[in-house]
């Protein structure tokens, strides 16, 4: 089961320190006592949300930091892209998998799927049984539909504003933080109906 979808900076904002992200759009699935540990059981809501809150951060940072030593090791430069080329920049994005030891920052441990696309993270937390191939695929399928639908590439992009769009498409692609097995003709079907939302 995917834990986390995330969406967060990668490259330095002028209002953040080195070595900062900001979260840009952050969902959890399924309950989060599974992600909780026994000290933490009984937090009120308003805890629980700032300890999941400061989980979300803990994960962009790492992320952050694993797009960066990709992106030195590789010694390519980035080249802005302007707004029509959206699947060019997903082809060219840098990707990998970060292990997220048990206790920092879930009481489990996980794996984070991330994807770097020029200034901006995707992320899928998955439980360490899950399928990474599958978690790959579906990753790269949302992250397409985000950039081609909401342009998050563009100048003054208003993913924050965004957010329910974002939902829906999580919610065809991702139900419950499920990974689908699709077939190709279900996949075509999908891939219609998003588009079709999308384009409202």
């Amino acid at each position: 089961m995917v834990r986390l979808f995330l969406i967060h900076t990668v490259c330095p904002v002028s209002a953040l320190g080195t070595g900062d992200s900001r979260v840009l759009y952050s969902r959890v699935f399924g309950p989060d006592e599974g992600m909780l540990s026994e000290q933490h059981r009984e937090l009120n809501p308003e805890e629980r949300r700032l300890l999941q809150r400061e989980r979300t951060a803990v994960v962009a940072r790492q992320v952050r930091s694993a797009v960066c030593l990709s992106r030195e090791a590789s010694g390519r430069m980035l080249v802005e892209v302007v707004p029509s080329e959206e699947t060019l920049a997903l082809q060219e994005a840098d990707s990998g998998v970060v292990r997220l030891r048990a206790g920092d920052p879930f009481s489990e441990e996980m794996s984070a799927l991330w994807l770097g696309v020029q200034s901006v993270g995707f992320v899928l937390v998955c439980e360490p049984h899950e399928n990474l191939l599958l978690a790959e695929g579906t990753l790269r399928n949302v992250t397409r539909h985000c950039l081609e639908h909401l342009h998050m590439l563009g100048q003054g992009s208003e993913v924050l504003l965004r957010s329910n769009r974002i939902d829906a498409l999580l919610s065809r692609l991702l139900p419950h933080g499920q990974l689908l097995f699709l077939n190709h003709r279900f996949a075509q079907s999908l891939e219609k109906e998003v588009v079709a939302y999308m384009a409202k």
